[in-house]
């Protein structure tokens, strides 16, 4: 019998041992399930095949051919992939609608003994949850916003305070993305579905009752979107001001961004389109800086001539409650955890 769900907390609180999406490598590398395992019955090539029967030549041959295929490949699973698991193991299984795919896996599974079940409507019943979450209902947290300039070294005091037990969620971690101009990171972001399912799964492993601490953000992480609810509930955040002297903020970004600043061709074409929002003269002193090689001093004009000014302009448009300032006089090791400790302190009064 399939197993039928109704939100996405109770989705992911199953007691199940292993998540299996059948599903083809593609589908899989799109979106799953968070800490789902990827044993494709069909393979990228293979579904094409059947799927191409399917429409120019027989449903029929296509279903006779897909399922050779598919009880050949679980068949291989369960030799190689699944031969360890003793005979207590429990798995969950989907495809994209909860059809063959999973059915016939789930009952191989079944047949040899395993309390295996199928996840009804699949992946796209997973899909509805997600987008139920995160786009029509409110977010039943209660978010307080990192805020500050750029080069605050915002991240990393997510990370300390992440590990004294606050509740953090990385936004720019999950879009794998520093929320810059020049923020990319090696490779490359996530799909929308994937980082949704992302965000997802952090949230619910949350405790609604306690404050969620992130960082600040515009409505975009790159080329990613926040959806609606997280954006709705993060404008109305507090904020958390975190201070720090251009100095500092300078040291700081120049050793975090030297990837992208040891990339001269790659910085010009970052920042020339900016010629038509910062002037030709600006634009000009910043690549002159790029062709001496001198990182901290167009790390520091960036944030002069540009980041501050689109930072302080944006703040000028915010409403939200200021809940204390955090004023950081250095960002090494031990001044981090000075603000840690005073931002930790802040969230324990809410």
């Amino acid at each position: 019998m399939a197993l039928k769900i109704s939100n996405l907390p109770e989705l992911y609180a199953h007691a199940f041992d292993t998540v299996i999406d059948v599903r083809s490598p593609a589908e899989f590398a799109e979106d799953h399930l968070p800490g789902a395992i990827n044993l494709p019955v069909l393979d990228n090539d293979e579904r094409a095949r059947v799927g191409t029967i399917y429409v120019q030549e027989s449903p029929f041959l296509a279903r006779k051919l897909g399922a050779a295929l598919v009880f050949r490949n679980a068949a291989n699973h369960i030799e190689n992939s699944l031969s360890h698991h003793d005979g207590g193991w429990r798995p969950l299984v989907y495809c994209w609608r909860g059809g063959q795919r999973s059915g016939s896996f789930t009952w191989m599974l079944q047949q040899i003994g395993w309390r295996a079940e199928v996840i009804d409507g699949g992946y796209r019943t997973y899909r509805r949850l997600v987008n139920t979450y995160l786009y029509d209902d409110p977010l039943p947290f209660r978010l307080v916003a990192l805020d500050g300039y750029t080069g605050t070294a915002k991240t990393e005091l997510l990370a300390h305070l992440q590990g004294k037990g606050v509740q953090v969620v990385d936004l720019e971690g999950l879009a794998n993305h520093r929320g810059s101009l020049l923020g990319e990171m090696p490779g490359g972001q996530p799909s929308q579905k994937a980082f949704e399912s992302a965000l997802a799964g952090a949230f619910c492993a949350l405790n609604p009752n306690r404050p969620v601490l992130v960082e600040a953000e515009s409505s975009k992480i790159g080329n990613l979107i926040l959806p609606p609810s997280l954006w709705n509930a993060l404008r109305a955040a507090p904020r958390i001001q975190v201070n720090v002297p251009i100095q500092a903020r300078t040291a700081y970004l120049t050793e975090a961004y030297d990837d992208i600043l040891s990339d001269a061709d790659r910085l010009r074409d970052r920042l020339s389109p900016l010629r038509f929002h910062r002037g030709h003269e600006i634009v000009d002193g910043w690549l002159e800086l790029i062709e001496a090689g001198d990182k901290r001093a167009l790390t520091q004009s960036l944030m002069e001539q540009h980041y501050d000014p689109a930072y302080t302009k944006s703040r000028r448009a915010q409403k939200a409650e200021i809940l204390a300032q955090i004023e950081v006089g250095s960002l090494d090791d031990a001044g981090l955890k000075r603000a840690a400790f005073q931002i930790e302190a802040v969230l324990d009064q809410i």
